[in-house]
């Protein structure tokens, strides 16, 4: 299952759209940074996620915004199309650590710096962001901790 989201950013006082697709566990499948929020900006991004992921999902959910469908009809027709206000809370909520960022950032200088700062910043998020499942507290700080290691792993093979 897909949510689907984009969301406003102003970078040199026009405005561009981060389009976020998260999956059902709140992991960020893939971001993309757009000048328009179409039809056209939409099937890019569900075509690249087709792409990244290899499957179409059995269920896509978004906001009330037109183009999701029309894209939909023209990428992959055969899958379930739900639009609704309430139910697209999880893609919603992805965006509150990025604007976070923002803040702390005093904004983006470029779409591209805005694109290659995304891309990093979910992949690493996606790594120290607990699964939504029934867990005990033990078995969140395993993961934490195997997190931990990995980023140490990558970093130190960075340095």
């Amino acid at each position: 299952m897909w949510h689907l989201d984009e969301v406003v950013i102003i970078i040199a006082g026009r405005k561009h759209w981060l389009w976020r697709a998260v999956d059902q566990d709140g992991y960020v499948l893939d971001e993309i940074v757009q000048n328009r929020r179409n039809t056209k900006a939409a099937k890019r991004l569900l075509t690249r996620l087709l792409k990244k992921q290899g499957i179409a999902p059995k269920r896509m959910i978004t906001d009330k915004l037109r183009s999701y469908g029309a894209a939909r009809r023209q990428v992959m027709p055969h899958v379930e199309h739900r639009s609704h206000k309430g139910l697209n809370n999880r893609a919603e909520n992805s965006h509150v650590p990025l604007r976070k960022r923002e803040r702390m950032m005093q904004g983006f200088r470029s779409p591209g710096g805005l694109q290659r700062f995304v891309s990093v910043f979910s992949a690493v998020r996606n790594l120290f962001v607990p699964p939504r499942s029934q867990r005990s507290a033990f078995q969140n700080r395993v993961h934490r901790s195997q997190a931990i290691a990995a980023w140490k792993a990558a970093a130190g093979a960075m340095a």
